[in-house]
Parts: C-alpha cells; structure tokens; sequence
C-alpha cells in the first residue's frame, strides 16, 4: 500500500473542506493519534476514543464530538495532554470528516513497520512543507542533510549510561528521528540488554521547541517510532533554562532576524542580538563536558563581527577555560541546499566538541565546482555527501588520519588567529577564471544549433 499517497488523500480531503496547507497534518494528526492509540492499546478516556468517533452515526454529531474530545484530552497528563495541547479542530464539513474516519479505520496502521509508517509520516509533512512553502524552513531541515549529519556524528546511546541526544530548536524532530534509526540500523537489538533498551525509549530523546504545531508533530513523529522523548514547548534562548546538559546536540535552529533585536537575560560569555549566535552559546553551555553538536547555521555565523568575537571566546582556552571547544570540522553546504524555503542562504554546519583544545579546523567546501541544488533538477540527496561523510572520519572521541583534498583543507588555530577569527575562509580554493563572453555565446550558440538538428529529425520521422 503506498501509505504516503493515502495520507496526500486525505490532505486533498481537507482541501476541499476549506483547511490551508499548513493545517493539513495537524488536523490528521488528531484522528491518526486516537487511531493506533486503539491499536497499541494507549490508554484514552472512555467516551473520548476512537471507538466514540465511530459509532456516531448522525453526520452533524461528528463535529461537536471531535471537539469535546479535543477540549477533553488537552487536560490529560503524558503523551495525550502533549499532543492535544492547544488543540484546534478545523474540519468544518461533517461529511467530510466522517468519510476521512471511515478511511483511517479501515487502514490497520499498526499492521506496518513502525519506521515504515514514521517515515511516510515525514514524507508527508515534506510534501506539506513544499507546497505551504512559506515558513516551511522554520522546522524542516533536509532529510539527506540530517542524515549525513547523524551518519558523521554516530550518536550511539550505548557510549555510557547517561548519554543523551537533544535538538534545541526540534521542529517536528527529524534529527531526533535519524538519530534514532542509526541505532537502531548500526545496533544488534537483540544483543542490548533490555534495561538498556528501556532507558534508549525513554531517557535519550530531548527536543525544545517555540511553536506549537510542529512540537506537536514531532510528539507524534517519535509516537509512530515507539520514542517516548520529552520535548519542551517553550523559547529556547529568551525562555527559562531548564538543567538538562546533553552529550550530543543536532540541530538547525532557525535562520533569518525574526525575534533577534533583543539581548537575551543569560549570562552568555559574548552579548549580541544575533539569534543564531546566541543559539551557538546556548548549546555549548549545555553540553556536557566532552560532550559534541553538530549545528547548522547561516555562512553570517563564521565571519560577521559578532561571530568573529564568540570564536575568539571559545576556541581559546585561556578565556573560555571549560567552555572552551574543539572546532573541528566546517562543512560549507552546497548553494541552494534550502531551495524549498529560503532560496539563497548560504548555510554551513560547524561540529564542534565542548572542554577540548582547538588545534586544527578542516573545511569541506562543498560549493567548488558543485552544481546547484534545485527542487526538480537536481534535488538533494545522500549521495551528494559521500565524499564529505569518507573524508570526515571523525570517532566519537575527535580520533581520526584526515587527508587534505581539492575539497577538504585544514588550518591551525594559529592561521585562524592571524585572520582575527575569520573562519569564511573565502580564498581556500581559487576560482577559475570565467571564459570569454565569445566563448560562452559559442557554447550556446552550438547548444541550441544541436537542440534544433534533434527537432528537425524528430519531425522528419514522424511525418515517414
């Protein structure tokens, strides 16, 4: 059964009954939710159920009881009281709604493979996402990307007890998600001790999120992976901190100037306004000591002067004494990796491990020579970080014999601090001359010359 098609068919049902875009898996998320909580058995209020939905028979009652469950299960405590949080029923059309329950009952969503179904989940919001487009980037990274991320950063929770994965800007958990699968793929469950498994469920996960809507998607997204995370709705760096340190952040917390003209009340080494600097400052001072992030960012975020006076915090030691971290690793990000949402950013991932001494920083530079990410053409995909992921090589310990290439150059913090911080590195490769514009009027000339030779045989044959 193709599961992504059927739930795209419900959101064509929605559509119709006048629900946007971005309303579309939120509303699903509703009436999924209270479906396989019947099938795994989740307890739900009696009369508040799945089974109330469909035993009414009149059309118009549908309505009023969708909302008496919305309002009813927003006061539970645990995973319902999470997801039915600020709940909004915006289903207007009783014949609708009640057709779209008779089409999720029929289905046996628990009959599939749990990532099986988690996966076409986040097909599915991918698919809203591109259509809704606007503020689609807030909360969704690429999925090749996260996956290359999590594939370099190996965040295997059996490292020690008390390791733990958090996603400070979380979205609707797609690192969190990827983090989880490459355990799952990388680990023989049967040879984990059970205890084990049960802290892996239950203790690993952490996410934080501003908004509602997509902190209740991922509530959902790490339902359909058996993943009980606790993730906090709530303003990352101008809300109240709360005391959990993490051994590993992956995160894309959000781009853009939105919410950044104010300083946040924490005691940040560096005082700035830029938002995504003050995110930077936020995952160091959770990270355990040792503990390591991967964090996407805008190009801004290595060279602007703000940045460039937060690097010279933290990479030196003298000054940032514990907090001090082991900036390793730049990977500059191919043009046009967030085509979907925010054309033209420029964007990197900076990985970074916190109480350790930089010595070196390698950039990959995966804009030389590399064609242009697009939505049709030349969609992104893992493939396109092979070579990033090899050359990488990084144990979860910093340990690894990393060769230099076209791509891939190191410099010592030495060079780094000649260059007052700077880590654009915007001369590591130099670019090759354009030709003449003769030449180039040449190429197209030929190009269209060869164009139209194909059209003319084309309609050569089909006129014999």
């Amino acid at each position: 059964m193709d599961l992504t098609g059927k739930l795209w068919g419900f959101c064509n049902k929605l559509r119709h009954d006048g629900v946007d875009a971005s309303d579309y898996i939120e509303q699903l998320t509703y009436l999924l939710f209270l479906k396989m909580a019947q099938e795994k058995g989740v307890a739900v209020p009696k009369g508040y159920d799945w089974q109330s939905l469909i035993t009414l028979d009149e059309d118009e009652s549908l309505l009023l009881k969708l909302e008496s469950i919305l309002e009813k299960l927003k006061a539970e405590d645990g995973i319902l009281g999470d997801i039915f949080s600020e709940p909004v029923s915006r289903v207007k059309n009783a014949k609708i709604l009640k057709g779209l329950i008779k089409e999720i009952n029929s289905i046996q969503w628990t009959s599939f493979d749990r990532d099986i179904v988690g996966l076409t989940f986040e097909e599915l919001i991918g698919k809203v996402a591109n259509e809704g487009k606007k503020g689609a980037g807030q909360y969704f990274t690429p999925r090749p990307l996260i996956q290359a991320i999590v594939n370099v950063m190996k965040p295997n929770p059996l490292e020690n007890e008390s390791f733990n994965i958090g996603d400070v800007a979380v979205g609707t958990g797609g690192f969190l998600i990827a983090a989880n699968e490459w355990f799952k793929e990388t680990t023989k469950q049967s040879k984990v001790k059970s205890k084990d498994l049960k802290r892996v469920q239950n203790d690993t996960y952490f996410g934080q999120e501003l908004v509602q809507r997509p902190r209740r998607l991922a509530l959902m997204n790490m339902f359909l992976h058996d993943i009980n995370a606790s993730i906090k709705l709530g303003d990352t760096i101008y809300g109240t901190n709360d005391n959990v340190n993490y051994s590993c952040v992956l995160t894309n917390p959000p781009f853009g100037t939105k919410g950044a003209s104010q300083i946040p009340d924490r005691a940040f080494p560096i005082k700035t306004s830029d938002k995504q600097l003050n995110f930077v400052q936020h995952i160091i001072e959770k990270l355990k000591p040792g503990g390591r992030a991967a964090i996407v960012l805008p190009d801004s975020c290595l060279s602007s002067d703000p940045a460039k006076k937060m690097w010279s915090f933290y990479l030196n030691e003298i000054n940032a004494e514990d907090s001090c971290c082991n900036l390793h690793t730049i990977l500059k990000l191919p043009d046009g990796v967030f085509a979907a949402y925010a054309n033209g950013i420029k964007a990197c991932v900076v990985f970074l491990q916190k109480s350790r001494q930089t010595e070196q920083t390698w950039i990959y530079d995966l804009r030389k020579d590399f064609p242009r990410i697009t939505t049709k053409s030349n969609i992104l995909a893992l493939e396109h970080f092979a070579d990033f992921e090899q050359a990488y090589g990084l144990d979860p310990n910093g340990l690894s014999k990393r060769e230099t290439s076209e791509r891939f150059k190191s410099f010592t913090i030495d060079e780094i601090v000649k260059k007052n911080y700077d880590l654009s590195f915007v001369e590591i490769f130099t670019q090759e001359l354009l030709p003449h514009p003769n030449i180039l009027i040449d190429e197209m000339i030929k190009d269209y010359q060869d164009k139209i030779d194909a059209l003319q045989k084309l309609k050569l044959n089909l006129s014999e």
